[in-house]
């Protein structure tokens, strides 16, 4: 069983285009309503992702369970960033951790086979890594300058992605800056999805936002 559900999850997340990622908060926004907009407009992925240390865990379970509840609702993976523990938790499909969190090694330890498990890459010698090899996907950026990370690495362009694409067959998502005016090189470079923040959770109107860059996919 484990592993079908594993399988399985790992068959959509090859098949997902667009990766969302929002604090518990959502920007201000009533979560719920957010959410649901941004997954009618055909967000793949949604990624809970809380960075604010006043965030308690039960804010941030509270919030996983509306991200799991909308989700379901649309055939969406929900993954919880950094928590291997809140994943486990609130029922997500996986983690996803970056290079100074939890190795994906200690991760799948903790989570078992059928949860997907991300890892960040910022530059390309890190995806020749141990780690980048125990991962089901590679967040790969930040692609441009950004605002939403204080502690963003720099940037790696279009020929940074490129760089990475010829050294891993996982599936990379591409983050860091994205906008519908911006991203089709970044899918011409060998990204096989887009994660968005503030592109989406900014927007007047999620749904609309989510349709522009799904249709840069054809």
């Amino acid at each position: 069983m484990a592993s079908a559900l594993g399988d399985e999850r790992r068959a959509r997340l090859a098949a997902a285009r667009l990766y969302l990622v929002c604090g518990a908060a959502g920007d201000g926004r009533d979560l719920r309503a957010f959410l649901d907009a941004a997954l009618r407009g055909g967000v793949d992925i949604a990624q809970l992702r809380e960075k604010d240390a006043a965030v308690g865990d039960e804010a941030i379970l509270a919030a996983a369970r509306v991200f799991r509840d909308v989700c379901d609702a649309h055939g969406a993976l929900f993954v919880l960033n950094d928590r291997p523990d809140l994943a486990a938790a609130a029922g997500a499909d996986g983690v996803h951790v970056g290079q100074d969190d939890m190795p994906v090694a200690e991760a799948r330890r903790l989570l078992g086979p059928a949860k997907i498990i991300g890892l960040s890459i910022t530059e390309a010698k890190q995806a020749r890594a141990m780690d980048a090899a125990a991962a089901d996907y590679l967040g790969v950026g930040p692609i441009y300058q950004q605002q939403t990370k204080e502690d963003a690495s720099p940037p790696l362009g279009i020929e940074g992605l490129r760089v990475i694409r010829g050294l891993t067959q996982k599936p990379i998502v591409a983050i860091g800056g994205l906008t519908p005016d911006n991203s089709a090189p970044v899918i011409a470079a060998g990204a096989d999805g887009l994660a968005v923040v503030s592109a989406i959770v900014a927007a007047d109107d999620p749904e609309d936002a989510a349709r522009r860059f799904v249709r840069l996919f054809g």
